[in-house]
């Protein structure tokens, strides 16, 4: 059976899946100001070589010799390609060429994703409960990105850089499904460092590779408005050091553990909460107070996770 069939949703739960929506605003708005910085497979390169010297502190015995790791190197080679080389990459591709706004509209598609992955490749039923949710966080969502006004939404504009950001809606909700799965050892998935840890390890193998084709690239055929170099500063240095801390440890483990408590279809519908965290992050770097469609948003959206995870 479906663990979404299951699942119910504590506030525990909640909170969890809360979490990484809110560092993953912060994370596309420094991430789109880091586009004219460096070279976005880099940047992402980067950012997982900070969060891997963070976490081999925590749990050091996952790379010895005789860990278990290596005997299940398939299974965390896969997730690393999915969720730290794949999605990290694709999301600040999409971002040096669209707008943080486009790419939170893009990623508001990922409940979608959640059900069809989940019923095409694992067998997960879709639930008129779930469809329904769906539509109610969805407009949600349009209601923050027109600002309660509809006719805001004839001026979106959709640009290549946000086909980036929907294949790397469907990678992250791959590689959500696959969390749900018990392949590895015990010790290493009840040790949520070591968990992360071992993902890193071998994703940081497939960002290497990317990035070293990166490089070929903007030297034979450097993209327009792409930097050519690291532009170091102590800006870009806060960032990375931002994005390792908070998106990559922080997001991943509560994400990794309200995925295994709720499922990945209602975990799913919480991202639809990075949209409104991010029009807020934008009211309160301008100096601007909330406005009254962001009460209506967050209701939508709290509505459509409610809907979405009850029993059926």
């Amino acid at each position: 059976m479906s663990r979404d069939a299951t699942a119910s949703l504590t506030p525990s739960t909640a909170l969890l899946l809360t979490i990484p929506p809110l560092l993953w605003a912060g994370n596309a708005v420094v991430g789109r100001l880091a586009a004219a910085w460096i070279p976005p497979i880099t940047f992402n390169l980067l950012r997982w070589v900070i969060a891997a010297l963070l976490l081999l502190p925590l749990a050091p015995w996952v790379v010895r010799r005789d860990s278990p790791l290596w005997r299940q190197w398939r299974r965390f080679a896969l997730l690393g390609l999915l969720a730290v080389a794949g999605y990290n990459m694709l999301q600040y591709l999409a971002l040096h060429t669209s707008t943080a706004l486009n790419v939170t509209l893009v990623a508001s598609s990922m409940p979608v994703w959640m059900m069809l992955v989940g019923r095409v490749f694992f067998g997960a039923p879709v639930q008129p409960r779930q469809l329904a949710g769906a539509a109610l966080s969805l407009t949600g969502v349009l209601v923050v990105l027109s600002q309660g006004q509809w006719d805001n939404l004839l001026r979106l504009r959709f640009v290549p850089g946000d086909a980036w950001m929907l294949a790397a809606a469907f990678t992250w909700a791959c590689y959500s499904w696959l969390l749900t799965r018990r392949d590895e050892s015990p010790d290493i998935r009840h040790d949520w460092a070591a968990f992360l840890l071992a993902q890193t390890v071998f994703g940081l193998l497939s960002a290497g590779a990317l990035t070293a084709g990166e490089w070929v690239w903007l030297t034979v055929a450097p993209p327009a408005g792409m930097p050519t170099t690291i532009h170091w500063s102590w800006g870009l240095a806060a960032v990375l050091v931002f994005v390792a801390v908070g998106p990559s440890i922080i997001a991943y483990r509560c994400w990794g553990t309200g995925v295994q408590r709720a499922g990945p279809t209602v975990a799913g519908f919480f991202t639809n909460l990075t949209p409104l965290f991010a029009a807020v992050m934008s009211s309160t770097l301008l100096g601007e107070t909330p406005q009254g469609f962001h009460a209506i948003a967050f209701a939508l959206i709290v509505a459509g996770i409610v809907v979405s995870s009850r029993r059926g």
